[in-house]
């Protein structure tokens, strides 16, 4: 069963967990937020600066990212540039897994925006 967003009016599934950031369920430490997205630090960072910028949508994966409008996906694009902005980043990666087989992990859309030194990656 899923709750309603008091946000948009959408579902958000009870057992995710970034659902429940959104719904403000569970902890997490917020750095940026705007309509529609949230950003967060990864509670198991792979680098220097490691952020999760999550649509308060409930979308699976990358590969239903069509579920979103072309003004929402360009506003969660400029979202993900201005939360690498205000974590001072000027150079940084960005990752996003797309099913289990890819390392997918938490099956909600997220963006991980990776910046200085990075654990385990070349640079």
């Amino acid at each position: 069963m899923a709750a309603p967003s008091a946000r948009r009016g959408f579902s958000l599934p009870e057992d995710c967990i970034f659902c429940k950031i959104v719904r403000g369920d569970a902890p997490a430490n917020i750095v940026n937020r705007a309509e529609g997205f949230v950003a967060i630090e990864d509670i198991a960072p792979k680098a220097d600066v490691h952020l999760l910028v999550i649509p308060e949508r409930h979308i699976e994966t990358f590969r239903d990212v069509g579920e979103l409008s072309e003004s929402e996906a360009k506003r969660m694009l400029d979202f993900v540039a201005e939360t690498a902005r205000k974590a001072g980043l000027d150079e940084y990666r960005l990752m996003i897994f797309v099913g289990a087989g890819a390392g997918q992990t938490v099956f909600h859309l997220h963006w991980h925006i990776l910046g200085g030194v990075i654990h385990g990656m070349p640079r």
